[in-house]
Parts: C-alpha cells; structure tokens; sequence
C-alpha cells in the first residue's frame, strides 16, 4: 500500500532526490553554485603546522560548520620533523583521493549506478633537489601520481573504467591540479 510520504531513493548512501533537489535550485539560481572555502594556517615550529577549517561562503550565504576542523601537518623524521602528523603532500594525496572518490560516488548515484565498494591508492613520486633549491630544472611538487581504484558495482567489467572517469571527469581537486588554477599570494606583518 503507498503511503503519502514520498520515499526517497538511496544509491550509494547518497539521497537522489536531495541531489536532484539542489541540481535544481542551481539551474533554477546559478549564482548559489557559487562557492568559497578557506582554512586558517598557523605555524607551530620547525615543520608543524596546524590549519582550522570553518566557515565558508556557499548557497548564496555564510556557512559554518557545527564545530572547526583543525588539520594538524608535520615531516617525518627523515625530513626533519617529529612525525606527528602526515606531511603536505600526502595531504594532497588524501584530497586526491578524497574528491575523486566523491565526485564518483555522487555521478554514479546521479545515473542509478549502486556501488557496493570503492577502494583506491595513491602514489606519487617528489624529488628533494626542486625542494631544496638544488637543481632549478625539477620541480619542488610531484612530477607524477599514480591512482588506482577497486570498484565493485553492479556494471559489467567493461564499464568500471567509465565509473572512475566520472570522478576524473567531475572532481574540482583533479581539475585543479591536472589544469593549474591561479594562485597569488602576498605578505604583511603580524
């Protein structure tokens, strides 16, 4: 027997209808696509730094989240640090994967497509002398990443690539970093 209430449609913990919901108000409003995300950086000795992530601009207002985040980074000791935190660029790595695995779980929902799992790893590949200052001929960031994703969905083997280029296709963190995105920075006194 239906009832009233509207069942809403769940793919990959994902709620459809909320996605549709907003897809549309974005069509409907584009200037609430609009976003601006910002985090607070702080120094705290030798390779410790500690960043807090809270409020934001999106939706056409001030959001903030119900309680800061704060990231914490660090070197190993090979790198001089004390190790208490995973460093930069493994940071990258995790935002790499973080919004691949997003944008592919979100498009995948989008088009009905269940995923029961999603595995991946990351590696990339830094070489010190750009870092150093030793050789200006290689670069201080990766000269490559390598990504490799485990799906098990309910497509036939041929369509797993399709599924992780949705992220690809998608994902702002692989864009920017795959395209380059203007950075400016300046300087003033405390």
């Amino acid at each position: 027997m239906a009832t009233a209430e509207k069942l809403r449609e769940i793919i990959n913990w994902v709620n459809v209808d909320d996605l549709f919901t907003t897809i549309d108000a974005i069509k409907k409003t584009p200037s609430i696509a609009k976003f601006k995300f910002r985090i607070e950086n702080e120094w705290e000795g030798a390779s410790r730094n500690r960043s807090t992530v809270d409020t934001f601009f999106g939706a056409g207002q001030e959001q903030s989240r119900s309680k800061p985040f704060v990231l914490k980074a660090d070197e190993p000791p090979v790198l001089l640090g004390k190790d208490e935190a995973v460093n930069p660029v493994e940071y990258l790595l995790h935002a790499l994967a973080a919004c691949l695995t997003t944008s592919m779980v979100y498009h995948a929902a989008a088009r009905g497509i269940h995923l029961q799992e999603v595995e991946s790893s990351f590696e990339g590949d830094v070489d010190l002398h750009g870092f150093l200052g030793l050789d200006n001929n290689v670069r201080p960031g990766y000269q490559q990443i390598r990504v490799n994703f485990k799906v098990k969905a309910d497509v036939p083997d041929e369509q797993l690539q399709e599924i992780v280029e949705l992220g690809t296709k998608h994902s702002p963190v692989f864009d920017s970093l795959t395209n380059g995105v203007p950075v400016s920075v300046k300087a003033e006194r405390l």
